[in-house]
């Protein structure tokens, strides 16, 4: 998956920063646009799922590759 409007880079970051970033981040989005997240924390897996179905955002889609998790949220 590829596409996506907006990107945030959280590699390096130990939850919770990484989900709290997106949040943050989603905020100031547009309902509908999409946020690829990066991230290394391998807690991301299951952290971005969850996020996702609390808040109602939707996870599109994700990908691991070399140790960096890809997120493609769609705000809700």
């Amino acid at each position: 998956m590829s596409d996506h409007e907006h990107y945030l880079d959280v590699k390096g970051l130990l939850c919770p920063l990484p989900v709290l970033k997106a949040r943050k981040r989603l905020m100031d989005l547009e309902v509908d646009t999409v946020l690829k997240v990066d991230a290394t924390d391998p807690a991301s897996v299951i952290d971005f799922p969850h996020f996702c179905n609390e808040s109602g955002h939707a996870l599109i889609d994700h990908d691991e590759q070399d140790g960096t998790y890809s997120f493609w949220i769609r705000k809700k």
